[in-house]
């Protein structure tokens, strides 16, 4: 099958080789000053697949752990087990409380994402936020691939920060583009979702997910719905606290 994603997209900048090994020194830094503390938060996401094949590449001893929200495509679940064959590597995975998850569904519904911004974040805590909180209880340091490129929200990602309990916070590709993380996925074999190969550059839950038009913004696709300064879930979200401490 002709990958659409790679075809489309595969074109490294000028500096790419540069950035490559920046990141590839950040990660071998990261295993030694955090040993056996240390987690790459995938959203099994293009740029989280770079990130993990970087660290499997180098056998780094870096844990790789994934949410598995309830709502996910079938696609992106799959995933998780081609990581583990891929690379010989487990992946942890967490999951919300299903008891909240239900009761939250039985008072407003399987569709309450789409009523208001306030219910969609609900369902994002409920969802995303408290088990990534249980992923990261035992941890002074986690792993992105979040990058500058991605929206306007994200256009000053650093390479390394501290988030709002006091963690490192590494995001190693911040200043590739999605050029890079395409040429980087096709020469070196990457596994990765093929919703890519369906427009969709954002993959998150199935409900607040949808294909993007040619011209839009990468992050377009996800919460369609709303005002483009609400999209965010909070995983990446620091409160005014963690900022100033940053």
């Amino acid at each position: 099958m002709t990958s659409h994603a790679i075809a489309l997209y595969a074109r490294p900048g000028a500096g790419f080789e540069t950035r490559h090994a920046h990141a590839q020194a950040m990660l071998l830094e990261a295993a030694r000053e955090h040993p056996g503390r240390i987690v790459q938060a995938t959203s099994l996401g293009a740029e989280d697949m770079v990130v993990t094949d970087l660290i499997a590449r180098a056998g780094l001893p870096i844990a790789v752990a994934t949410l598995d929200t309830g709502a996910l495509h079938d696609e992106t679940f799959a995933l998780i087990a081609r990581i583990e064959r891929h690379y010989a590597l487990p992946v942890e995975v967490h999951r919300p409380a299903h008891d909240a998850v239900a009761q939250f569904v039985g008072r407003h519904g399987g569709r309450a994402m789409y009523r208001s911004v306030e219910l969609r974040k609900a369902c994002c805590q409920l969802r995303k936020l408290e088990p990534l909180a249980r992923m990261l209880a035992q941890r002074d340091a986690w792993i992105t691939g979040l990058r500058r490129e991605q929206s306007d929200a994200r256009a000053e990602v650093p390479y390394r920060d501290r988030d709002a309990q006091g963690r490192v916070k590494l995001n190693p590709l911040a200043d590739w583009s999605w050029g890079d993380v395409w040429h980087y996925i096709a020469t070196r074999g990457v596994p990765y979702n093929p919703l890519h190969d369906r427009f969709m550059p954002s993959v998150g839950c199935a409900p607040c997910t949808r294909a993007i038009a040619v011209g839009e913004p990468f992050r377009a696709g996800r919460w369609w719905w709303e005002d483009e300064q609400a999209k965010e879930c909070g995983l990446h979200v620091a409160p005014p606290a963690a900022e100033a401490a940053a």
